[in-house]
């Protein structure tokens, strides 16, 4: 059986995948949450995984490329992209702080 977990954020490993992103990531079995801080301009690049990813706008604004379509989404917009769709990402000029959610997880992000 799982053992639970509890932690406040400031206490979750800070990363940083890209420049200007950095990251804090928790995870169980089949879902992995990823709290992204995004800098003014900061971008992802345009990539595709496998995970289903959920997201929300928690601060900020993001412009999102998914399928080749834009979509500007800001403080408290939701998002849904499937397992193996081309997206990319781009803060607005205040930055973003996003919350993502990867089923399952993302071996790549965990610790």
């Amino acid at each position: 059986m799982p053992i639970p977990k509890f932690k406040a954020w400031n206490q979750v490993p800070e990363k940083t995948p890209l420049e200007g992103v950095s990251m804090r990531t928790v995870w169980g079995e089949k879902a992995m949450m990823a709290l992204f801080n995004l800098a003014p301009e900061a971008e992802v690049p345009l990539h595709q995984h496998p995970h289903e990813q959920l997201g929300t706008v928690l601060e900020g604004s993001i412009t999102f490329l998914v399928n080749g379509e834009e979509v500007e989404l800001t403080k408290g917009t939701t998002y849904v992209i499937p397992g193996g769709i081309e997206h990319s990402a781009r803060a607005g000029e205040k930055g973003a702080v996003v919350l993502d959610i990867f089923s399952p997880p993302r071996e790549e992000y965990k610790d």
